[in-house]
């Protein structure tokens, strides 16, 4: 599938800022699966952007903002080829050991209600890809799709226990409870097409990987109750939301902050269509 995304995010100040410093994670990488077409990030102010790599091997770019702004727009788009491999994830680049994704974090810790689903997930026995195809289906069941109910410190286990969330609460539940069930589990930030024509959204979509022996990654979404398909678009990983997060930083001045963010994702249906998105 051919996909063109817009991602927007507008910020407002009060007062004049002094300084903006961001650390995006907003760049996907070429992997199988996955081919990156042509990718752009554009800033509405004087602004210097440097490209790197964190240790999750994810593409980064500092941004700097060194002058008075009360107003900052950052727009970032891009092309990109995807294909439907069953939610396999292989040759990602700069991939770690995925024991090591079976690190607790303060987001993704199990408490009691989490570790009476894992036992009893645990208990109906079956291959390690059977288990995670039940938590994803247990989750997508269990939980109510919120916006209002949560926000970005919101740990699984306080998710789970409300019954409901966004799609961050979901991926951290899942990562929670395989972790727990001794599974490496990861946190993936990305972007999706919606099939039933909402092509707009409020924010970009969140999932997870998880590790099965011969296998190796398998990407699932708690919050559609799936594995991932070529309407996915792979970004970031982390172990939770903090290290995947789009887009996070740090200001001086600019007293009172808003903020407003516009995703579209579309399917290019023809080549000449998809010249003309450009």
């Amino acid at each position: 599938m051919r996909l063109s995304v817009n991602h927007i995010t507008r910020y407002r100040y009060s007062e004049p800022t002094r300084r903006i410093i961001q650390l995006l994670r907003v760049t996907p990488s070429s992997f199988q699966g996955q081919t990156v077409l042509s990718w752009r990030i554009d800033v509405d102010c004087d602004a210097r952007l440097r490209e790197g790599r964190d240790g999750f091997g994810n593409v980064t770019h500092m941004l700097y903002v060194d002058q008075p702004v009360q107003a900052l727009t950052l727009s970032v788009s891009g092309r990109v080829l995807t294909e439907d491999n069953a939610g396999i994830v292989r040759a990602v680049p700069g991939d770690l050991p995925h024991q090591v994704f079976l690190r607790e974090t303060p987001l993704t810790a199990a408490g009691e209600a989490l570790d009476w689903l894992a036992m009893d997930i645990a208990d109906e026995g079956g291959a390690r890809l059977d288990t995670l195809h039940g938590l994803n289906r247990r989750i997508y069941e269990r939980m109510r799709f919120d916006v209002d109910a949560t926000g970005v410190g919101t740990s699984a286990e306080d998710a789970f226990g409300a019954g409901h969330g966004v799609c961050q609460d979901f991926a951290h539940i899942f990562i929670a409870v395989a972790r727990r069930l001794r599974i490496p589990a990861r946190y993936i930030s990305g972007h999706l097409f919606r099939r039933d024509g909402a092509h707009r959204q409020p924010a970009a979509h969140a999932w997870v990987e998880a590790f099965v022996d011969d296998l190796g990654w398998v990407a699932f979404d708690p919050t559609n109750g799936i594995s991932t398909d070529d309407a996915y678009l792979r970004v970031a990983c982390g172990f939770d939301y903090r290290e995947a997060a789009p887009i996070v930083g740090a200001r001086s001045g600019g007293g009172i902050e808003e903020l407003a963010v516009e995703v579209a994702v579309h399917q290019a249906r023809s080549q000449s269509q998809w010249q003309v998105q450009s």
